[in-house]
C-alpha cells in the first residue's frame, strides 16, 4: 500500500487539488445562484434545480480532468466513450425535444420577468385559434424543469413546455402582487 502512494503521489495529490477545486466551485456557483434567486424571488425548487445542473456538470468535469491526471489509456477509453456516446446520441436526437425544454427552464429561471403567480396570455394559435390572439389569461401555477403549470379561468391546469415560452410571445398581465 505504501507502495502505491510512493509510486503515485503526484497523482494523488493532483486529484486532491481538482477535488478541492470543484468543491470550492460548486459552493461559489451555489451561493452565487442562491444570491439571484434571492434577488429576483424565484421559487425554491426551481433555485436547487439549477444548483443540481450545476453539479452535474462540475461532476462531468471532474471527471475528465481525473482522466487526464491518471492518464488513462485514450485508446481504450476512445472506444469506450465512441461506444457511450453513440447511444446517447441516438437517445438524446430522439429525446432532443427534452433537452430543449430542459435548456429553455434554466434560460427562463434566469432572465424572465414572469414568476409563479403572475397572470400571462400567450399569443400562439395552436391553443388560442386560428389567430393566435386570444383575451384568455392564465395563472402561472408552477415553473418545472420541462413546462410551466397554467390554470385557466374555469380552474383547468394547462401544461405548457418551456421550448415553447421562448418561441411563442407571452405577454404579463399582472404580478403576483397585484392579484393580491
Amino acid at each position: 500500500m505504501t507502495d502505491f502512494f510512493l509510486k503515485h503521489h503526484q497523482e494523488l495529490l493532483r486529484s486532491l487539488i481538482t477535488l478541492l477545486v470543484v468543491i470550492i466551485l460548486k459552493f461559489i456557483l451555489t451561493k452565487a445562484v442562491k444570491k439571484v434567486s434571492k434577488i429576483g424571488d424565484f421559487n425554491k425548487v426551481r433555485t436547487n434545480l439549477i444548483i443540481k445542473y450545476i453539479t452535474i456538470a462540475l461532476t462531468i468535469i471532474a471527471i475528465g480532468v481525473l482522466t487526464l491526471i491518471w492518464s488513462v489509456n485514450f485508446r481504450d477509453l476512445g472506444a469506450l466513450l465512441a461506444s457511450i456516446f453513440a447511444v446517447i446520441g441516438v437517445a438524446l436526437f430522439a429525446q432532443w425535444s427534452i433537452l430543449s425544454n430542459i435548456t429553455a427552464g434554466v434560460i427562463i429561471f434566469f432572465s424572465y420577468p414572469f414568476k409563479i403567480g403572475n397572470t400571462i396570455r400567450i399569443f400562439d394559435k395552436e391553443i388560442n385559434g386560428s389567430d393566435g390572439h386570444s383575451e384568455e389569461t392564465y395563472i402561472i401555477e408552477d415553473i418545472r424543469a420541462f413546462h410551466l403549470h397554467l390554470r385557466r379561468k374555469n380552474g383547468e391546469i394547462l401544461t405548457y413546455p418551456n421550448n415553447l415560452v421562448l418561441q411563442k410571445g407571452i405577454a404579463l398581465v399582472t404580478t403576483y402582487n397585484d392579484n393580491i
